[in-house]
């Protein structure tokens, strides 16, 4: 559980609202690097059959009617006006990795600039991601909705409208209380194919510290757009020299003793880091879906925007 006390729920309160107050600030610039031009139109839907015309594509003839009616026919069809973002949340016990979010203070305009250099919390910055996606989706007049999840499936929150529904989403990245302790994608892969049938933009926001199932988001990647975002905190990449630690594990509880003084330890640990993050890249490629990093450190509007201007210059989804 993540909230027990009553000191513990009115600093989630603070919490909450502190993100609301950045994450609206920061839309403004994911609405200008390109939100509507990159997914806005990304679905088509059928309209209706008439007949073929001079200039028509060839791919579009209706072959079923063409037969039945001795005349050659085109299907039409017309873009989605509606589009539906469905953000999966990972909120697993590692992501609570990273700064206490009980020091972090409300920025200020004479501290704007050093609240981009604070550091956050792998929760906070994932929930901060979140609401940039869900405002930038409101902000367009689109639909956002979540599931968070562990081990399990721990909320759904199906895709609605409006500020106010954005301000929930917020709040459930936050603030949710979980039951699982561990990390299972493929589950949450599965349940998003069940759930949302209507294509949709899909973000799969994590850590990624469990392996990617490659079966399961190939499928989900087949009827909907799927964009992973990976949260990165350089200090779950590195290790302080200063002797012996003991390390725990924050979902399985294991703990390790480990000599940080150790050249082949630090090795050992680069060494990890790199192949996580090469296995990471080619299994989002080989699903065929595009990807990027947020770290815990620095902008989180600014890994966004430029992955939707690159999305623009390529000419939209993938």
């Amino acid at each position: 559980m993540l909230a027990s006390s009553d000191d513990d729920k009115r600093e989630m309160l603070r919490q909450i609202r502190r993100i609301q107050v950045r994450t609206d600030r920061m839309v403004t610039d994911v609405m200008a690097g390109g939100y509507s031009s990159v997914f806005r139109g990304s679905g088509i839907e059928f309209d209706e059959v008439r007949e073929f015309a001079d200039g028509d594509d060839i791919r579009s003839v209706d072959w079923n009617v063409t037969a039945r009616t001795g005349r050659p026919h085109v299907k039409k069809f017309m873009e989605e006006r509606e589009l539906s973002v469905l953000m999966l949340l990972d909120v697993s016990p590692s992501a609570d990795f990273g700064a206490d979010p009980k020091v972090a203070k409300v920025a200020t305009p004479a501290t704007a600039s050093n609240e981009r250099l604070r550091a956050r919390s792998v929760r906070e910055t994932a929930a901060l991601v979140s609401g940039c996606i869900a405002f930038a989706a409101a902000r367009n007049n689109d639909k956002a909705g979540m599931i968070t999840f562990t081990d399990r499936v721990e909320r759904y929150v199906p895709a609605k409208k409006g500020r106010r529904h954005v301000l929930r989403l917020i709040r459930e990245a936050w603030a949710q209380e979980r039951i699982g302790n561990g990390t299972d994608l493929a589950a949450v892969l599965q349940f998003a194919s069940r759930i949302q049938r209507k294509r949709a933009v899909v973000f799969l926001i994590s850590d990624f510290f469990a392996a990617v199932p490659e079966r399961e988001l190939r499928l989900l990647s087949r009827r909907h757009d799927v964009i992973a975002v990976r949260i990165r905190d350089a200090h779950s990449e590195t290790l302080p020299r200063a002797g012996l630690l003991r390390l725990r594990d924050p979902e399985t509880g294991r703990a390790v003793w480990v000599d940080t003084s150790s050249s082949r330890v630090q090795q050992a640990l680069v060494q990890r880091v790199k192949q996580d993050r090469t296995a990471f890249e080619d299994a989002c490629r080989r699903a065929g879906i595009d990807h990027f990093d947020v770290a815990t450190r620095g902008s989180v509007a600014d890994p966004i925007v430029r992955f939707f201007r690159m999305r623009e210059r390529r000419g939209g989804h993938r």
